[in-house]
């Protein structure tokens, strides 16, 4: 008879509930607060993601014997809204010759425009064997997208190694772009600051001064009194329609996020007169630190670059952090010292042709990008002795 102690079991779940937090963790990486089970719980508990959002949880899980060796967050989309990888074009192109675009399955953070594992595997396998998990998970999502009818799988903002994975099991890759600060050692802001040319530090000390009865405080989500968190959601929800867009997070998801410390929420607050006039929302893990959200009230937009740029970096050099992202788009953070990095993602398509003609425009535009990012990266702020 066959030996079968070693053969892997594909499952799909609809809901992270029906995984412990503890093993779903085991899997993840120390340094990302989003793929986590508090996090993505919240996004589902409290309907930031689930029927009539667009993203339908369609997760794969992997077991070995029935212990979890694997697993990948997985959506069903009906549109291509808070993916922030962006493939509009190739959707509207599907649309002029007659192909079905959506749905989809998209394999991310929902909202969350950060960099992070998406094939999530036990950490004592390596090689080969992560490898098979790498094919069990790819296999459940295919297998999704047969019965789903999906058009294509999406994988957005994985590691570059884990994006290399999924070419050689036959996606396409694709290379886009952020900006991201790496912590070179700096032993406080003084230090990272003497890296810029002679103006630049002299706009940057302009821009960090703060107006007059204005004080910044850095709070833990889980420590905001009630007064602080509806202010916060405030400011979240009127960035979201000044910029014409859509406030994603619902209040009760935002509860669940600041419901304990483990989700790794933390909020710069700048109080006037013990009012809050301006937030930026951030979450933290391991070494590293994430921006995301950002609302102040009229009158303040100053605190813009202190709250979203300057102060992170600070707080990243005073803890030991390696890494902060701030986010998508936003030239002007190079100026501040965030320097163009690559972004990674692949993508498989059912269509042939289609997938002929995306893989091809891939590949072009990853020659774009290089170039692009070589010209932007000599808009930094930084001495000309000091490459970054």
């Amino acid at each position: 008879m066959p030996d079968d102690r070693h053969a892997l079991q594909v499952e799909l779940i609809d809901a992270l509930t029906a995984v412990p937090a503890a093993e779903w963790d085991a899997l993840g990486s120390p340094d990302d607060p989003f793929t986590t089970h508090d996090f993505l719980s919240a996004l589902e508990v409290g309907g930031s993601v689930g029927p009539g959002t667009g993203w339908l949880p369609q997760h794969v899980l992997v077991r070995r014997q029935g212990r979890l060796v694997g697993a990948m967050p997985l959506y069903l989309k009906g549109h291509s809204y808070g993916e922030y990888i962006f493939d509009w074009g190739w959707a509207e192109a599907a649309r002029r010759a007659g192909i079905r675009y959506y749905p989809k399955l998209v394999s991310a953070v929902p909202f969350t425009p950060a960099t992070g594992p998406r094939l999530l595997v036990d950490p004592t396998l390596t090689g080969s064997a992560a490898t098979e998990i790498h094919r069990a998970l790819l296999a459940g999502a295919m297998h999704l997208a047969d019965a789903a009818e999906a058009s294509s799988l999406h994988v957005l903002f994985c590691p570059e190694d884990q994006r290399q994975a999924l070419e050689d099991l036959g996606l396409i890759g694709r290379r886009t772009h952020q900006y991201h600060w790496t912590n070179q050692g700096y032993t406080d802001f003084d230090h990272w600051l003497s890296t810029f040319r002679s103006r630049r530090r002299k706009e940057t000390r302009r821009e960090r001064r703060l107006p007059a009865g204005v004080q910044v405080l850095d709070v833990a989500g889980h420590a905001l009194s009630p007064r602080q968190r509806r202010a916060v959601r405030d400011l979240y929800e009127d960035t979201c329609h000044k910029r014409g867009g859509h406030p994603y997070l619902t209040e009760e998801s935002f509860s669940l996020l600041w419901s304990a410390p483990k989700p790794g929420s933390r909020v710069l607050l700048a109080e006037d007169g013990g009012e809050v006039v301006a937030m930026a929302l951030l979450f933290q893990r391991g070494r590293h630190l994430y921006g995301r959200y950002w609302g102040c009230r009229p009158g303040y937009e100053s605190l813009h670059f202190e709250l979203c740029y300057h102060r992170p970096i600070e707080l990243c050099i005073q803890h030991g952090w390696t890494r902060f992202e701030a986010g998508a788009q936003g030239q002007h953070k190079i100026k501040r010292g965030l320097v163009p990095a690559a972004t990674w993602s692949a993508h498989w398509l059912a269509h042939r042709g289609l997938a002929a003609a995306v893989a091809e425009a891939c590949r072009r535009e990853a020659h774009q990008t290089v170039r692009h990012m070589e010209l932007l990266a000599e808009h930094g702020p930084f001495r000309r002795q000091d490459p970054q």
